[in-house]
Formats: structure tokens, C-alpha cells, sequence
């Protein structure tokens, strides 16, 4: 059966916790939804995870359409989210371009980093029947703004504007927020206060759902291992038991613990 975004809020109504991952090609995709992932993204992290480069910077909205078409043949039911990389949505003209090219290559919702800035984008893609996930907190096509990658929300004013941004974006039409590397506590206000399904990366375990970057959760990270990752392919006897254990542990709420968490 065809994962929707009416199944998360179905789950988050209920509590029932969900893990997504990342994927980028129709081999990882298939045993990622075989094994019971069903929330995938195509992310722009494709830019360091399978280009090299440094940042997420360098991806083009090809690089997206082209990992997108390849990730939903692998896993045509699940519900799959696609970035629309660096500069692609900085109009909201560009942003519809660009959304139907994602959308035409299977994805069906697109993700944009930022705040209450993208509301009339947000607004208008929904009319056009572009469902629309945001990002916040931590959003790595900024990190020449932020200087590094940190977490975001731990003083009183920017935990403020997050919450601000989340409910703004919630109201323009978002269906869904990716809130990344945020402290726990402001994690827990956001999810509560909105109604739409809040996917954490780096929140602690109160948000509805996971993500990890698939490269992060089996242990083959190339260059820094951020707090928040687990390696489960560590203890696992093999890659789809490693993902079993990542959904158990993610819907018992074991993961993430409080050394994944910041405070």
C-alpha cells in the first residue's frame, strides 16, 4: 500500500513513532522499504555523501531529479521527499520550475531550508499542488551565513524566531518540518505546538519521527561523525538487520539516547 503524508499524521495522532532515511539509488531504496522504511528523502547531502565535496552547495536540481527517478523505482510506495538544492527556490518562479521537475521524477513531496521568508513560496506551490516539507533549525545550505555546522535555538531570541518559523510555515501550507540539531527541549515545544508531523535529525527522541543520512547509521561516514549518528550496522549482522534495529529502536523511543541529544 502507498505511504501518504495522511499516514504520518495518522501516526502522529497516535504517537506512533516513524524512521526515515536517506537514499540515493534504487538498490539501497528497495531494501530500505523492504525492510520497512517508508519515508525516504533524496537529499542534497548527496553532494558530500556520493559527490565529495565539502558542502551541499555544489547540487544541482539534475543531481536531485536524477537520484529521485532512481530512488522511486526501487521503492514506488514509499513516500518520498526530494530537496530542491541551493539557490533552486530563491524565486518563487524558480521554485516551481524546479518543483515540477522533482515531482515529475517521482518525488512526492520537495523540501525547503528556511523560515518565515518561504511562506508566499510555500503558499503558492501547495495551490499548485506541490506539497511542501520545511527545514529548520540547523539548514546546511546556509552554512556560509553560519559559519559552521552547529546547533541552532540555544539562546532564548533564536529559539523564539525557530518556533516563530515553524508555526508560520505550518500556516502557509507546509505538510511536514525536518527541524535539525535543535536542543531537546525546544524539539519537544515545536512538535507539540504544531499539527503537521516534525521529522527530528540531531532533536533528541521527542519529535514524530527520524531521519539519519543512510552513509551515518552504517558506520561509513567519511569525514566528521555528528553527535546525533548511530552506527547500527556495527552491532548487526548485516545491512537489513541494521535498519530493523533502527526502526525498533526508533519507535520504542531508545534512539535517539541522550548521548545522540543536545541539551
Amino acid at each position: 500500500m502507498q505511504t501518504t503524508i495522511l499516514d504520518l499524521f495518522q501516526w502522529k495522532a497516535s504517537n506512533h513513532k516513524f524512521a526515515a532515511l536517506t537514499a540515493y539509488d534504487f538498490s539501497f531504496a528497495r531494501l530500505f522499504y523492504n525492510e520497512g522504511i517508508q519515508v525516504l528523502l533524496v537529499g542534497d547531502s548527496l553532494g558530500m555523501t556520493l559527490q565529495g565535496y565539502e558542502s551541499t552547495l555544489f547540487v544541482r536540481i539534475k543531481d536531485i531529479a536524477y537520484h529521485t527517478s532512481a530512488v522511486r523505482r526501487g521503492a514506488p510506495k514509499a513516500l518520498l521527499l526530494a530537496d530542491l538544492p541551493f539557490m533552486s527556490y530563491s524565486t518563487p518562479l524558480k521554485a516551481f520550475k524546479n518543483a515540477e521537475i522533482v515531482m515529475r521524477a517521482g518525488a512526492n513531496l520537495v523540501k525547503l531550508e528556511g523560515g518565515e521568508w518561504l511562506c508566499h513560496t510555500i503558499k503558492m506551490l501547495t495551490e499548485r499542488s506541490v506539497p511542501v516539507c520545511g527545514h529548520l533549525g540547523l539548514t546546511p545550505q546556509s552554512i556560509n551565513i553560519l559559519g559552521k555546522y552547529k546547533v541552532q535555538g540555544r539562546n532564548k531570541d533564536s529559539a523564539e524566531k525557530l518556533i516563530s518559523d515553524a508555526i508560520a510555515l505550518e500556516s502557509a501550507g507546509a505538510k511536514l518540518i525536518v527541524l535539525e540539531c535543535v536542543p531537546f527541549n525546544l524539539a519537544k515545544i515545536i512538535t507539540t505546538t504544531l499539527t503537521i508531523p516534525v521529522i527530528g535529525i540531531g532533536c533528541g527522541n521527542v519529535t514524530d519521527g527520524q531521519i539519519l543520512v543512510m552513509h551515518d547509521l552504517l558506520g561509513i561516514t567519511g569525514n566528521l561523525i555528528p553527535r546525533f549518528a548511530k552506527n547500527f550496522l556495527k552491532n548487526s549482522n548485516d545491512i537489513r538487520s541494521a535498519i530493523r534495529c533502527y526502526i525498533d529502536e526508533v519507535q520504542s523511543g531508545k534512539y535517539p539516547s541522550l548521548e545522540h541529544t543536545f541539551q
